[in-house]
């Protein structure tokens, strides 16, 4: 069409029929000019931003576009700010406005954030000083009293316009406008704080970090300087001991470094829960908060205690989030009539226990846990109804604890005929190995509501299909099919899975994670929200590290800093699209920036050659933009020469097109509507098949970004429960990508690190969230067996890991995981093998004690500086990172002591296991670590029981060894004299350390009676002595005699 020829009424017609854009800082919608022309803040890249967040941003923030960082120009009609270039507009009433401080009734301003959510450098606040200062002066008296009218009336105007701005959306009636000014002051006051960002970054001061940071370079420095010393000065009279001590050395110094650097930017987050609620909960209007389906595993009620598991729904179904969007599906890979039971008492005690909980706000919301609190519940002056219904629901819970503990005790012997239901059917769990899939759905239908007539969330309980000869991937296996099922039944966007023994302790927690992926900006690119992990029922002086705070409260810190924390298997919010394999939506990338300084035709010499040949770069890729990296199913593989079909334009194409109906045949038919590029990368049925497997209902669940089922899906819910119970059979997950790049990843018995490195590797953020109120709490095996073999199963999947071909050395070169964030998923899966340098390093001090031999030389002054400066640097750097992180010394003390203990024994173990398992094909029997139920008696009983394990047997060895040594030592030194004391310092010290690193695993085998098994003792001893005799036998530090032995031949010789 000639352009001669548009009239004035089009281009109003062709913005009505435009895409109305959304604000990516408010999440309203940008609007137009007063020309009706569509708002555009910034010229270069075009980032949708509404008019009222520019003029903020112009007035009070940086003056800038959040994503291209160029300096926002002045528009008509906009006040001028300083820095504002003479651009010729005639709008005098706006020219000389004067901004006065912010009055109480005005809005409070609100934080534009960049792109990755940090705040802007500079920037004014409310109550802070103003712009100039006339303190002490009339006029100056005289120019605030003139700022504060201009002030009154600058507001006024804003008012005026806002309510123009609603009628003209015909949200506010003219005749009423002028009675109701203070309440839409009021309203118009909720609107600038819905403005606001939902969460920041609090960086950790300046005083704090900069000291840690000196610290970790000079220590870096010292290390280097004190392995010269140690490689270029050997022990010539002890050379293997020094050879293995200096390996030993070497491996600790690369251990330290991989830990170390990813600490080096800490970070920690705040949550805006009130901007959340005014955002997505205002009143009057329908509720926009998204669903969220809750994942709870369990595999044996024997081990893991029916009441535990039953608490732990009870605490979902009373989560504080909108009824309608909360589903909780229970994972039974055991098959069990007694989990089936507890889950339908559960659903009949829920309709009195959730109402309850939220009438009267109670924290936490498991019973168990919230009955055994020691607190006085009748202070800060309760109402009396609460006392009463308080008193009645404990003992309704007693009641309900009596019918679980009954079917527990039932459950005991199993009949010979199998397990029967109330209906009198066989029940199809009687083979846990041979059984089909079951699904039940207790609450969320129609009729089930609680005692006072409200909806309760839905509650499914689902055990998967087993059969001889499938490999079912244990764990991940269960989650997969959780990820079907639920996709199938109500397709929350988030999922958020927990351990059958980690209950919701603060009852907002989802809604903490909600201010992170429903942000405008930053939501896009999150895979997760990990929250730390918090315990009940541990000791107080946490003999074993259970509490983890070190890792959690330091090292995930500073994981944050960098890409986002890894995944620990529980407590974690998932995006959905995540889990499916999809790509985080890139930035759109701004135009070139050339300089003036030489004409536009010789750009390419001030941009280095960027020209001609970056454009002929590009046109050989296939067109002028970059192409995407992957389709609407292309996962991450390893990128050859070619890039993978292209991702964005293509998933939303599929998204519209799914509207219309989930069968696949209609998601192929009618393509006639799409563009070139549209049509030629939406994938054909069999490539869908062959990644997310045969299911037309999931796979058009799959294409729905913002959750809910497909149009037509929820009408018939008998055939949606068909469809659940086909995704979860034995071979549905057979040729599709399952646990290769979708779901859950398999290959590993710690599938969390897998999962989560995965989805780093596509270019996904995760985020750490630690509310003042821990979010979720569960138990830990405080026994030191327990313990270990937790430890152990850990090791072994990190072993498992290093062997495959998702290690993290060699693994996604040519992906978007930062190089920091590469160290830090390295040093997860090498740190078992820190086991066997850890051993010898904790054997050499007892063998230079027996020997007499010493690992050192003689230390000149030089030396001795660098001992003592590597000393004062550790010491220093652990005493500044418990500054900044608050984490307690003696937490800090049990984390050191638990490392050697855990190193040399289940860390140990784990290598050679897992060498067995990939190398030699043995496998290794997953064990289930115990969740015992609450002891009234003795609370911590179970911390003194001792069970027999092999892994007790290397550090018992280790604690014989050293002390026979000490003894052996200090009888040679009191037998040679004074002269034979200084030398024996320092090996003493060496032993000393290892014994009180094993001091606590050494009150774990004395017990709570000071007696340890005999068996133990047997075969320490036994080791420590072969290894005394064959030391003695081939004493390699006796000097050999070399050429012909000379002997006396007699006196006549």
């Amino acid at each position: 069409m000639d352009t001669g020829s548009v009239t004035g009424e089009e281009p109003k017609a062709k913005l009505r029929s435009a895409e109305v854009k959304t604000c990516r800082v408010c999440g309203d919608e940008v609007g137009a000019r007063e020309d009706d022309q569509p708002f555009v803040a910034c010229a270069e890249c075009g980032f949708p931003v509404c008019k009222p967040c520019y003029e903020y941003e112009r007035s009070e923030g940086t003056q800038c576009c959040p994503q291209c960082n160029t300096r926002y120009k002045r528009q008509k009609g906009c006040p001028r700010v300083q820095g504002d270039e003479d651009d010729g507009m005639d709008d005098l009433e706006e020219e000389f406005q004067i901004k006065s401080p912010k009055k109480p009734h005005e809005p409070v301003p609100f934080d534009v954030y960049s792109e990755n959510g940090e705040q802007p450098a500079q920037k004014w606040r409310p109550g802070g000083p103003a712009l100039s200062s006339f303190t002490g002066s009339v006029a100056g008296k005289d120019l605030e009293a003139e700022r504060e009218m201009e002030g009154s009336m600058e507001w006024k105007d804003r008012i005026d316009k806002w309510k123009a701005k609603q009628e003209k959306r015909g949200k506010l009636n003219r005749d009423d406008s002028d009675d109701d000014d203070d309440k839409n002051d009021d309203e118009y006051m909720l609107l600038a704080e819905a403005r606001q960002p939902l969460w920041r970054k609090v960086p950790i001061p300046s005083s704090k970090i900069n000291p840690y940071r000196i610290v970790i370079v000079l220590r870096l420095v010292v290390l280097c300087f004190f392995l010269k010393f140690r490689i270029t000065t050997p022990a010539m009279d002890a050379v293997p001991l020094w050879l293995a001590s200096v390996i030993c050395e070497l491996w600790f110094a690369l251990s330290w470094i991989l830990d170390q650097l990813p600490k080096w930017s800490p970070v920690t987050r705040e949550t805006y829960l009130d901007r959340l609620a005014l955002r997505y909960e205002r009143e009057g209007q329908p509720c926009r908060l998204t669903p969220i389906d809750f994942f709870v595993s369990t595999v044996d009620p024997l081990k893991e205690p029916p009441i535990i598991t039953a608490n732990t729904v009870l605490s979902i179904l009373a989560v504080d989030y909108p009824v309608d969007r909360v589903s909780c599906y229970v994972s039974d890979d055991g098959a069990s009539m007694l989990l089936f039971d507890t889950l339908s008492e559960t659903a009949e005690f829920a309709r009195r226990w959730v109402p309850f909980c939220k009438k009267f706000t109670i924290e936490p919301r498991a019973p168990e846990f919230y009955f055994s609190q020691k607190i006085d519940y009748l202070k800060d002056k309760v109402q009396p109804t609460f006392v009463k219904e308080r008193r009645a629901m404990k003992r309704e819970y007693e009641e309900f604890k009596v019918r679980i503990n009954a079917l527990v005790l039932k459950a005991q012997k199993k009949p010979e005929e199998g397990w029967v239901m109330q209906d009198g059917t066989p029940w199809p769990g009687n083979n846990t190995r041979d059984h089909p899939g079951m699904i039940q759905v207790y609450l969320g239908s129609q009729g089930a509501l609680d005692v006072e007539g409200n909806e309760l969330p839905r509650l499914v309980y689902v055990s998967r299909e087993k059969r001889p000869g499938y490999n079912h991937h244990k764990k991940a296996g269960a989650m997969n099919s959780l990820v079907r099922v639920s996709a199938v039944l109500t397709n929350a966007p988030f999922i958020l899975n927990l351990d059958c023994d980690h209950y919701v302790n603060n009852s907002k927690a989802v809604r903490e994670a909600m201010c992170f992926l429903m942000d405008p900006q930053l939501g896009k690119k999150l895979c997760y929200v990990q929250f730390p992990q918090r315990f009940d029922g541990i000791d107080r002086h946490d003999r074993y590290a259970n509490r983890n705070v070190v890792f959690f409260d330091i090292n995930m810190k500073g994981l944050d800093g960098i890409q986002g924390p890894v995944y620990v298997g529980t407590g974690c919010v998932f995006n959905r699209q995540a889990l499916y394999g999809y790509d985080p939506p890139r930035p759109e990338k701004r135009p070139k920036m050339t300089c003036d300084c030489w004409p536009s035709w010789c750009c390419c010499c001030c941009c280095f050659g960027g020209g001609k040949r970056g454009k002929a770069r590009k046109d050989k890729k296939g067109g002028g933009e970059d192409e995407p990296r992957r389709g609407l199913l292309g996962f991450y593989k390893k990128r050859g020469k070619k890039d993978k079909l292209g991702g964005g334009a293509p998933k939303k194409a599929a998204y519209r097109k799914q509207q219309r109906g989930f069968e696949l045949e209609e998601i192929e038919e009618g393509l006639e509507g799409y563009d070139e590029l549209e049509r030629s990368s939406l994938m054909s049925q069999k490539s869908f098949e062959k990644r997310f497997g045969q299911s037309p209902v999931f796979i058009a669940s799959t294409l729905v970004e913002d959750g809910g089922l497909p149009q037509g899906a929820a009408a018939d819910p008998a055939a949606l429960i068909k469809e659940a119970i086909h995704v979860i059979s034995c071979g549905y997950e057979e040729k599709t990508e399952w646990g290769k790049e979708i779901g859950w990843i398999y290959g590993s018995v710690t599938e969390d690190i897998l999962t989560g490195f995965k989805m780093h590797c596509r270019g996904w953020k995760s985020v750490y969230c630690t509310p003042s109120l821990a979010a979720f709490k569960g138990s830990a095996p405080i026994n030191l067996s327990d313990r270990l073999h937790q430890v152990l199963r850990w090791a072994l999947g990190s072993v498992e890991i290093f062997m495959s071909r998702h290690c993290p050395l060699w693994y996604a070169y040519g992906g978007r995981l930062k190089w920091l964030e590469r160290f830090a998923y390295t040093n997860t899966i090498v740190y078992p093998f820190t086991s066997i340098p850890l051993v010898a390093y904790c054997t050499i001090p007892a063998v230079c004690l027996l020997t007499g031999k010493f690992i050192i030389p003689t230390l000149n002054n030089l030396a001795s500086i660098w001992f003592i400066a590597l000393f004062l640097s550790i010491i220093a750097t652990g005493v500044l990172e418990l500054r900044w992180s608050g984490v307690s010394i003696e937490d800090w003390w049990r984390n050191e002591q638990f490392w050697v203990i855990g190193g040399v024994s289940a860390h140990l173990f784990a290598v050679f296991q897992g060498l067995l398992k990939v190398l030699g094909g043995v496998d290794t029997n997953f064990t289930v670590t115990s969740k015992a139920a609450a002891d009234e008696t003795d609370a911590f009983g179970e911390l003194y029981l001792f069970k027999w394990t092999t892994l007790l047997v290397p550090p018992t060895t280790l604690i014989i060894i050293n002390m026979v040594g000490i003894v052996a030592g200090v009888s040679d030194a009191v037998n040679n004299g004074y002269g034979s004391w200084g030398p024996l310092f320092g090996k003493l010290f060496f032993s000393f350390w290892v014994i009180v690193h094993l001091y606590p695993f050494l009150k774990g085998l004395m017990g709570r009676q000071n007696w340890t098994p005999t068996i133990v003792v047997l075969w320490s001893v036994l080791l420590a002595s072969i290894f005394s005799l064959v030391w003695v036998r081939i004493d390699p530090f006796i000097p050999k005699p070399k050429g012909p032995t000379l002997k006396p031949c007699g006196a006549q010789c």
